[in-house]
């Protein structure tokens, strides 16, 4: 075996990509995947066997994990990491930065002799003691309180990180505050989860079910990205530290041919996406599909669902891991929403269903939905949730970035609806009209026309890209996600709001004395009196805009309008009463979000302030000094010829130079303005309104001069440069 912490980084590297593609030469997969996990399997093989077996049951009944467990566990766990290398262990949490956050703490304790002798205990496994006040807390912890805790999320398996630091044993935490509150994104997504789990229990028990133990939610998060060539990413200061260009022209093509989207990959993002896969595979992501997206430069992974928890920290590795690998091939991976102008951005659609623990997909309508009461009863509290709660759950989905895209005929609107299919909105329509549903549209055949291609079985209902929350046939696609989100975060509101409907569902079935009626009357009432929230129509339609307001749907145009949503009394209530979070916790997330949105525009203001006035203005200056100069050089030469097209050259771009510097002073008051406010929601709101504003009016004549200035005199890589070379 190869002990990757003997050679060098790169060798290492290329050592284990040769030997993962020597086993994939072979078709044997299964030894690479999840190689780098300490899993089910490696836990049975490992652990003791009655340990083994009580670690099961903890996991599966919310037990509380004994220091006998914890011991036996941490020992397996160490040993296996230091087969494969490894020298230092990390509490791998989640904080309010929506990255990841590690501290490496080496194995070794003093031996005797002077020597070390290596040890992993139990109570390291459990708790670990990160700084609690450098991350945003939202007034939780001041800056002398700095005490926090990570604790083991024993449900999402340990894992194997390589890196310059050598090998690292990763073991997924929660992490909360020194007086208890959550501090992460992790802690609130477990909590709902168990919310969910126990009210959709009481709802299967009303309906006969008395064997089912729990309801787990199962994700599927698609990720968009983009890739450039990282040559050029670092001559643009504006990728660099905002992740999206903030000034840039559009190139003769854009993405009008769809010729990129499915199209075959480029030798290069071949390879890229083959070593993507090799690792994923080898931290058990389940990477299925990968494909060019819409976009030029523009591309897509999506794996296999998960666990709600266990989806979501893969989702984290999945974008670290891009990132990685992108710089290994020359190549820079872009996951904010909108980094080009004038082109599709990204999103990250969020697949979500209910798995009870017997493997029955409570979202699954079957053959004939319309007799299937149980399916009907969990689509009703689906749909009362997102109506009651639209502004939340597009909170949820948001960040600076996303607002440039929801909206935009490139994503969902940013007006939440649902789209349900042809085949269930007839069904809703039979139970509105006549409190009946007696009949199920079936997909029938797709006749192809040809008579050596077969007949295709046809699904019941299309689909509708243009639905920000759209059933997909045993699940809904909740499409809104900002691309660099975590997932953490709309999981836990869309578990949160359909466990508080389905409290409401089961405390009213628990009452009845006819179940089955009254289960078929809640269905019925549900339906009739959230209908408004149906739309299977085109979201980009203009008149859609209109009708959604007739509707008495909210639309929540950007994110710092979502904001308040988070501390309603209704919110607040919904939350406390299911214990996902508390006012807070709630309170604190209001202010970190005001927080990231107003730091997030600050920067991107200031980048622009940067390279108008060190990049652009100087480049431009030198151009229309050299325009003037050549006119001078021509009239000297020859004074009776024409020299109107350079002067009108020189016109226009001294013109908008003009514009420029004034658009740059304005935003460099707006900025320093900005400051002066208070932090929070004040100061959030005067990005939004007034600093964005002038961040569009400085880019508007810069954008207009690339397109006359000479290419040898623009400082920048441009558009055509990042989108097409690659």
């Amino acid at each position: 075996m190869v002990i990757w912490k003997q050679i060098p980084r790169e060798q290492s590297l290329i050592h284990k990509r040769k030997d993962v593609e020597r086993v994939m030469g072979n078709n044997v997969i299964e030894q690479v995947f999840a190689k780098d996990v300490f899993n089910d399997s490696v836990m049975r093989e490992r652990l003791p066997k009655p340990i083994y077996k009580k670690l099961k049951y903890i996991m599966a009944n919310g037990q509380e994990l004994d220091m006998e467990v914890a011991n036996a566990v941490a020992h397996a766990m160490k040993e296996w990491a230091l087969e494969r290398g490894a020298t230092h262990y990390t509490h791998w949490f989640q904080p309010m930065t929506g990255i990841t956050a590690e501290k490496h703490d080496s194995f070794i304790q003093p031996g005797p002799d002077g020597g070390v002798i290596l040890e992993f205990s139990g109570k390291e496994l459990v708790k670990g003691e990160p700084d609690a006040s450098s991350f945003p807390n939202g007034g939780i912890r001041a800056t002398f309180e700095a005490r926090g805790y990570t604790a083991w999320d024993c449900t999402s398996p340990a894992f194997l990180k390589e890196d310059a630091a050598g090998v690292i044993l990763c073991i997924p935490t929660a992490f909360c505050s020194y007086t208890g509150e959550a501090l992460d994104k992790k802690t609130p997504l477990l909590r709902s989860m168990e919310a969910i789990s126990e009210q959709a229990v009481r709802v299967l028990r009303c309906l006969g079910n008395d064997t089912v133990k729990d309801v787990s939610c199962s994700v599927g998060p698609e990720q968009e990205y983009f890739l450039v060539d990282r040559e050029k990413y670092l001559q643009r200061d504006d990728l660099i530290f905002t992740g999206r260009t903030l000034f840039g022209a559009m190139p003769p093509k854009g993405q009008e041919l769809d010729d990129h989207y499915f199209g075959t990959l480029k030798e290069r993002i071949a390879a890229y996406m083959k070593e993507l896969n090799n690792e994923l595979w080898s931290l058990g992501i389940l990477a299925k599909t990968q494909h060019n997206e819409v976009a030029p430069a523009q591309h897509e992974m999506a794996p296999i669902y998960a666990t709600a928890n266990i989806a979501t920290d893969h989702n984290q590795l999945v974008m670290e891991v891009m990132k990685k690998v992108a710089k290994r091939h020359g190549l820079e991976c872009l996951l904010h929403e909108k980094p080009f102008a004038g082109v599709n951005g990204s999103g990250k659609h969020n697949n979500w269903s209910l798995v009870t623990n017997e493997g029955k997909n409570l979202l699954d309508p079957g053959k004939t939905p319309h007799e299937n009461s149980q399916f009907l009863l969990f689509l009703s509290a689906v749909v009362r949730a997102v109506d009651e709660n639209a502004a939340l759950l597009r909170l949820s989905a948001s960040n600076p970035g996303n607002d440039h895209r929801l909206g935009a005929n490139e994503a969902p609107p940013a007006i939440i609806s649902i789209f349900l299919g042809e085949q269930l909105t007839d069904i809703v329509n039979q139970l509105i009209k006549t409190g009946e549903a007696t009949r199920s549209k079936a997909g029938g055949k797709l006749l192809t026309g040809v008579s050596t291609l077969p007949d295709l079985n046809r699904d019941a209902t299309d689909r509708n890209r243009t639905s920000p929350f759209a059933f997909t046939g045993n699940k809904f696609e909740f499409r809104m996600v900002a691309s660099s989100l975590s997932i953490a975060g709309p999981n836990t509101i869309l578990n949160t709001i359909v466990a508080d409907v389905l409290s409401d569902f089961a405390d009213q079935l628990e009452k009845a004395e006819d179940k089955s009626t009254a289960m078929h009357d809640l269905i019925e009432k549900t339906l009739r009196e959230h209908q408004k929230i149906l739309f299977d129509g085109n979201g980009y339609a203009g008149g859609w805009v209109e009708e959604a307001e007739k509707r008495g749907l909210p639309n929540t145009k950007t994110m710092v309008d979502a904001i308040p949503e988070m501390i309603t009394d209704r919110t607040v209530e919904m939350f406390e009463r299911l214990k996902v979070m508390n006012r807070t916790e709630l309170e604190a997330r209001v202010e970190i979000n005001y927080e990231a949105y107003a730091k997030a525009i600050n920067i991107e203001a200031k980048t622009m302030i940067n390279m108008a006035s060190k990049r652009y203005i100087p480049a431009v200056i030198n151009y229309v000094t050299d325009l003037a100069g050549s006119i001078n050089e021509v009239v000297s030469a020859c004074p009776e010829a024409d020299t109107s097209v350079q002067k009108e050259l020189l016109t226009q771009s001294s013109s908008l130079l003009a514009q420029a510097k004034a658009a740059l002073k304005k935003l460099d008051e707006s900025v320093k303005a900005a400051a002066e406010k208070e932090e929070g929601e004040e100061q959030a709101i005067f990005f939004k309104d007034v600093v964005f504003a002038d961040m569009a009016a400085l880019r508007a004549p810069i954008d207009e001069l690339e397109m006359m200035v000479g290419k040898e005199y623009w400082p920048v890589p441009t558009y055509g440069d990042l989108l097409f070379e690659v």
